[in-house]
């Protein structure tokens, strides 16, 4: 068997390819390149996908955190608490818009932050809580709502790795005051470069952050706030315009890829492998389980032929760059302890369940081998 990737953002480019071609051709005739009539589409379509009143396109996920952020007041010094096992560009986000991370720690059954500890990290200076719907599986949104009202703080949701998972019959991003979602090459709906999408339900956070994505601008060339430079181009809104089409298929194949992958390491007892909280659907963005002796057995894979991945080997709070820009008093010993243990097996819609065999009989091999 050929050489087994983790995600494989080409093989969608091929499912979608005459599609996103005529698409593409489209876009080069109109004229208009950035925040155009593509734009404006993509917004309405991707707003009624989440079930939200507004969508605001910008330039990247992270952008769209850090605008979100901004939006919803956080400036310099506010302490926003976030999860320490998370991309660092959640963090990024929040000191992008000034505030001070807070760090805590996760649950060890799904990976998301664990709002048991969110009451003793509050302060006076504390102003919002980013929830980290990581890997594609939904934190535990009505508590930590439920904290949030009780202390008169904003949540900003991010959806960066979970498009279409959901909390009973909503999906995530249509909980907190504001959500940010990414549309990076390799995420569950991926553009052919950076994008990202603000949304929410508050008309007034929606006009901020409009204004926020261009220069405070809410008529041309005149910025009645601070603003910056984050705006989609009409390219990648035209892409993912397509792929949206599409992605009830796509991820009705992330779902039985999981299963498939459930069904088969169910014998391994050494390998926890993800559960759904009850009342979630998990959109897996990636599949990842646990292992004792991850590195051994991620080497093995390789040696076969498997591409695998660690998200995330370090956790934020561990990481040089951080180390004197966060706030990081609370115990995180789950997290370094799952950090030490997660591997990411591939997954994506176009993986045959061949591969999916393949993959998973090296597993039980290397588990014969070295128990």
């Amino acid at each position: 068997m050929k050489g087994v990737f983790a995600s494989n953002p080409l093989e969608q480019y091929r499912a979608y390819e005459s599609k996103i071609t005529a698409a593409i051709q489209r876009v080069l005739g109109s004229g208009r390149y950035i925040l155009g009539d593509e734009c404006v589409a993509f917004e309405n379509e991707f707003a009624d996908y989440i079930g939200v009143s507004h969508a605001i396109s910008v330039g990247s996920g992270t952008d769209a955190l850090h605008l979100a952020l901004r939006a919803c007041g956080i400036d310099q010094g506010d302490e926003v608490i976030t999860p320490s096992h998370t991309a660092v560009a959640t963090v990024a986000a929040i000191q992008m818009a000034g505030g001070m991370p807070v760090l805590i720690d996760i649950d060890a059954s799904n990976y998301t932050m664990n709002p048991i500890h969110l009451k003793e990290l509050i302060t006076e200076r504390t102003k919002a809580i980013v929830p980290v719907h990581l890997y594609g599986h939904p934190s535990n949104m009505e508590v930590i709502l439920k904290i949030a009202a009780d202390h008169k703080l904003k949540v900003i949701e991010d959806c960066a790795q979970a498009h279409g998972a959901m909390i009973g019959s909503g999906m995530v991003g249509s909980f907190g005051d504001m959500a940010a979602f990414s549309f990076y090459p390799t995420k569950n709906i991926g553009a052919l470069g950076d994008a990202g999408m603000i949304v929410c339900n508050d008309s007034e956070l929606a006009g901020i952050a409009k204004m926020l994505r261009q220069y405070g601008w809410k008529q041309r060339n005149r910025s009645e706030i601070p603003g910056w430079n984050s705006r989609m181009d009409e390219l990648q809104a035209a892409i993912l315009h397509c792929k949206l089409g599409g992605y009830s298929k796509d991820l009705q194949r992330r779902r039985s890829i999981a299963a498939i992958y459930d069904s088969e390491l169910a014998q391994c007892d050494r390998i926890i492998r993800p559960v759904e909280r009850k009342g979630t659907t998990h959109c897996y963005h990636q599949y990842v389980i646990r292992h004792p002796q991850r590195d051994e057995l991620q080497e093995y894979l390789k040696a076969a032929g498997i591409q695998t991945l660690i998200h995330y080997p370090h956790p934020v709070h561990l990481q040089p760059a951080f180390k004197k820009s966060i706030n990081c008093k609370h115990d995180l010993s789950v997290t370094e302890r799952i950090c030490s243990e997660i591997l990411s097996l591939p997954i994506y819609p176009e993986l045959g369940d061949e591969t999916i065999q393949f993959v998973s009989e090296k597993i039980l091999e290397f588990e014969k081998e070295n128990r």
